[in-house]
């Protein structure tokens, strides 16, 4: 981890990242794929900003069930539960590298006295909440297809909305993606997916390539399971 500090007054930027890296013990963190953030009842101390890679929101219940909440890509804010409640809190979501993840992460105490300091940094931060819960909003959508393949296919078009790279063939997913990360992101098993993806690759919808994954038309995989 590399600490940078600096003064709290704010550079003539628009951008959330350019606001992040100027307050008070800003850091920069690089997390390995599978490795957690942090875990549910963690202190809430600290708001992270993706530089580069994907994480992985999910709730713990009870009965040991985990299921994903949002799969958040660059420039996605999360962990901003302690600016809410204006106290110290304990982590909501268990939060985890789904790919290798460049964060900037912020005290929140750096953070809240910059919103008090210029409400236009509030603004950011309320923008980059909006667009956490329309990621939220998908992903619920995507988990409550019952059938494995519908909420497979679900998944995949999230992902290529939100991680899609246009080429020739198709949409290529710009993420390197196991089965198994497939599987815990959708509460499913890596049998099951291997089986599903197999299926779709045999009806001509999807190829896969060193862990990349190309749709070579999202709009009839949509009504393939719509």
């Amino acid at each position: 981890m590399a600490v940078n500090s600096s003064s709290n007054s704010l550079p003539p930027t628009n951008t959330l990242l350019d606001v992040i890296n100027s307050l008070d013990g800003v850091s920069t963190e690089v997390i390995d794929r599978s490795k957690t953030i942090f875990f549910p009842g963690d202190p809430a101390e600290r708001v992270y900003l993706i530089r580069r890679g994907a994480v992985r929101l999910s709730r713990v219940y009870e009965t040991g069930e985990e299921i994903t909440v949002a799969l958040l890509r660059e420039n996605s804010l999360f962990g901003v539960l302690s600016l809410l409640t204006g106290n110290r809190s304990d982590r909501f979501y268990h939060a985890v590298a789904f790919t290798r993840v460049e964060l900037v992460a912020a005290p929140a105490t750096s953070v809240r006295n910059a919103i008090e300091q210029d409400a236009s940094v509030g603004l950011l931060l309320l923008q980059g909440l909006s667009s956490r819960v329309l990621q939220t909003e998908t992903m619920i959508e995507t988990l409550t297809h019952r059938d494995m393949s519908s909420r497979l296919a679900s998944f995949l078009l999230v992902l290529c909305r939100d991680f899609g790279v246009p080429g020739e063939k198709g949409v290529t997913i710009d993420l390197r993606l196991s089965h198994q990360a497939i599987a815990e992101a959708i509460g499913s098993t890596r049998v099951t997916i291997t089986r599903l993806l197999g299926e779709l690759k045999s009806s001509s919808l999807l190829a896969i390539d060193r862990k990349k994954i190309t749709i070579f038309d999202p709009i009839a995989l949509a009504k393939r399971f719509n």
